[in-house]
């Protein structure tokens, strides 16, 4: 390791181990943002350890909501958080900060689009680059005047004290989209519902119901009624399976390789890289435990087997979208995987489409890149090489479980920007060398 930016990752025969993987990004977002919102004092067990979800906290301190970190352990973070109530956050006295994360800057949206003041919210260089229309449109439809850089950051909003109930399908199905103008609508006079071609990630729908709000999901969309309170309650957060899923992928990419990934969260929106894991020839095991209030938890068991060709399609992409760059590392093992659909992964911290698409190349990859998605044989053993992670989490750590099957060492620049999500990856992935 020349650096904490820079990492060599050496080859590896196997590896072998239990984790724990910290604790899920997406729902530590959501559950801070809802305990702000409660009426009374919340306690969460297990709160994402990244960047991303520290920046949602700062953000909350901002706004005023008093957020005490009250311990910290291989799980990650226990927090006490006061809730101000339903449309008691307080005007910020500077910028809001979200840092690198789109998920912070979206559904943060859809509170202060809720809140009769004027901020701003900015982020860092990657994150100010990444579009904000979708979420910009029904925002003002529902009475917010936000302005934008040509419809990228930084954000101020004028919220409203009202919001303006819509009927609301988004161009390209989103969770957070589809949060941010739930968020917004649980402050309005009437039932705001979001259509969705394509059903997203439902972690928003079922905090909301932990923290005794009603809402309705039928064949019309997901729909709430503004006003309900509210009641803080105590959570716990399930091992993150995005996080998880780095580990699954080594397993399956080295032969002898069992990884055991215990506690992980098994949401139904989110479980369909098992089901791809399983047609890429990967031996996976799934032991359900327990279904308390608000997600799903279990274990999964992966072991290496025999790698095949496999096709993803347009209509599995939202489900799998955060884990398709480790999917084509699986592939770079000695299978091959075709991607369509996937045009949104052109928008996140990177170009990713185009930043994996030339990470594979610099270790000797065969990948061939489509304007929404990607090819990869993994006929040719990779040789290694040095790769930048283009300040990209995802990438940097795609990079590495790719880099285990390479017949030299690869050096990822820019790994530290695996912190966003997952600070311990690295040392994480030296523990399971067998």
């Amino acid at each position: 390791m020349a650096s904490p930016q820079t990492v060599t990752v050496q080859p590896a025969s196997r590896v072998r181990g239990r984790v724990r993987p910290p604790g899920d990004k997406s729902i530590s977002h959501r559950y801070a943002l809802l305990s702000a919102l409660a009426d009374g004092t919340s306690l969460i067990q297990g709160y994402s350890t990244g960047g991303d979800c520290r920046s949602t906290l700062d953000c909350l301190r901002s706004l005023g909501v008093s957020v005490e970190e009250t311990g910290r352990s291989a799980e990650g973070l226990s927090l006490r958080i006061d809730g101000r109530g339903l449309g008691g956050l307080r005007a910020p006295a500077g910028i809001l900060d979200a840092g690198n994360s789109g998920s912070t800057m979206r559904m943060l949206a859809g509170l202060l689009a809720a809140h009769p003041f004027a901020s701003t919210m900015g982020g860092d260089e990657s994150l100010s680059r990444r579009p904000m229309k979708r979420v910009i449109v029904p925002l003002e439809r529902m009475g917010a005047r936000i302005a934008s850089t040509d419809g990228r950051p930084p954000l101020t909003i004028e919220g409203v004290a009202a919001p303006t109930p819509i009927d609301f399908e988004p161009e390209v199905p989103s969770a957070q989209v589809k949060s941010a103008v739930l968020l917004a609508g649980l402050h309005g006079n009437g039932v705001t519902r979001v259509r969705e071609s394509t059903p997203t990630r439902d972690h928003t729908e079922r905090a909301l119901a932990a923290f005794g709000v009603t809402v309705i999901t039928d064949a019309q969309g997901i729909s709430v009624k503004g006003g309900q309170r509210l009641s803080a309650n105590n959570l716990s957060v399930p091992g993150d399976i995005s996080s998880a899923a780095f580990w699954m992928v080594a397993a399956a990419s080295l032969s002898g390789s069992e990884i055991v990934i215990e506690h992980v969260g098994l949401n139904r929106s989110r479980t369909g890289i098992l089901d791809i894991l399983k047609r890429m020839g990967a031996d996976v095991a799934i032991d359900m435990g327990s279904d308390g209030p608000g997600e799903p938890i279990g274990t999964i068991t992966v072991r290496h087997g025999g790698l095949t060709t496999t096709e993803i399609v347009p209509r599995e992409v939202p489900g799998v979208i955060d884990e398709l760059p480790v999917l084509g590392a699986l592939a770079t093992h000695g299978g091959e995987l075709h991607v369509t659909g996937a045009g949104e992964l052109r928008v996140k911290e990177s170009d990713r489409i185009s930043a994996l698409a030339d990470g594979f190349r610099r270790m000797g990859g065969d990948i061939e890149e489509f304007p929404d998605g990607f090819h990869i044989s993994g006929r040719e053993r990779l040789t290694g090489g040095e790769v930048d992670a283009r300040h990209d989490h995802r990438l940097a750590m795609a990079f590495a479980i790719a880099a285990l099957g390479a017949s030299g060492p690869t050096v990822i620049h820019d790994a530290g920007a695996a912190a966003v999500s997952y600070p311990e990856f690295f040392s994480v992935l030296e523990s399971l060398r067998a």
